[in-house]
């Protein structure tokens, strides 16, 4: 069984395939749409992050491909409904990067709050602008989390651990699961009025996007901050930059955006504004642990049919 792995993987993910007998694994990364779409015919697997496109016409020319394997969670890359068409399992790995999303939450958030991107950027132009920079803590303050799957319970434990109070959205988690967790289970629009930090971690899907738009954005607390390290497209870019613009919230920290990489986009203008690179799974710890995830699913899946993880139903 042959494998292409067409995005950058940790050593040990393509050591797995490597090592396993049965396997024989191709790197080759930076591939046009159209190199891929020339050789793709004769593998059986394919691990992806999020750069490669698995359009319609790759897998049209994916005759011999049984499986897509994300190292990671989102699969907005891949067209699922035309992989289910063409018999192609496609699956992702949920928990291998969950620590380290929640970690880069909680450091924007304490980022955001204590002006950190500010204060050294004005260092390292020379200025001393202690004044200027006065935080706020977070200490017994009310963070809204719009999401509780496995980031989101985790950014809530890190969040109870520093005190703060946690109220969450989610439809599909049961009251009683949520109250479990420590967490408060309120509405959507409870969670607009009551925050005094609201981190989102949902997938981008259709009910989900532009879901923080100018008029929810306008329902949060006046002050409030936002955070949003889950996908690009679920805040509306520039609805935001007006929130923040008018000082009706205190601040916004991004660590995904709708285009990426964004370019010199008007909320890169702001001081309370803060980004960073979608830098959320970017630890050497998770890199491990997706690359290892995806080559041991993708393998098992070709010589035992075992499929951990996969998000369609084959037809």
């Amino acid at each position: 069984m042959k494998v292409l792995v067409s995005d950058p993987l940790s050593d040990v993910g393509i050591e797995i395939f490597q090592n396993t007998p049965g396997i024989e694994v191709d790197v080759k990364t930076d591939l046009s749409p159209s190199e891929l779409e020339e050789i793709i015919g004769v593998y059986h697997g394919l691990s992806i992050r999020s750069k490669t496109k698995v359009t319609q016409d790759v897998l049209a020319k994916a005759k011999n491909l049984k499986v897509i394997g994300r190292a990671g969670i989102g699969l907005d890359n891949v067209d699922i409904p035309a992989a289910t068409q063409a018999d192609v399992a496609v699956m992702n790995t949920p928990f291998g990067n969950t620590i380290t999303t929640a970690e880069h939450t909680i450091a924007m958030i304490m980022a955001l709050s204590r002006n950190i991107p500010r204060a050294t950027a004005t260092m390292k132009d020379g200025k001393w602008e202690k004044k200027n920079l006065k935080g706020r803590e977070i200490f017994n303050k009310t963070l809204g989390l719009v999401g509780i799957g496995n980031i989101g319970s985790i950014v809530a434990d890190r969040a109870m651990g520093l005190k703060m109070n946690v109220i969450g959205f989610d439809p599909y988690q049961a009251a009683e699961s949520i109250e479990e967790m420590g967490i408060t289970p309120v509405t959507f629009d409870e969670i607009l009025a009551q925050s005094d930090y609201i981190s989102i971690h949902t997938p981008k899907t259709n009910e989900t996007t532009n879901l923080f738009n100018k008029d929810t954005l306008s329902r949060m607390k006046k002050g409030a901050m936002l955070i949003n390290c889950a996908r690009g497209g679920i805040v509306n870019e520039d609805d935001l930059y007006d929130a923040l613009r008018s000082d009706h919230l205190g601040g916004a920290a991004l660590d995904v955006f709708v285009t990426e990489p964004p370019g010199k986009i008007s909320l890169m203008d702001l001081d309370n504004f803060i980004c960073s690179s979608h830098l959320g799974a970017s630890t050497y710890e998770a890199q491990d642990n997706v690359a290892r995830d995806v080559a041991t699913q993708i393998t098992d899946y070709l010589l035992t049919g075992k499929a951990p993880n996969i998000v369609n139903q084959k037809k």
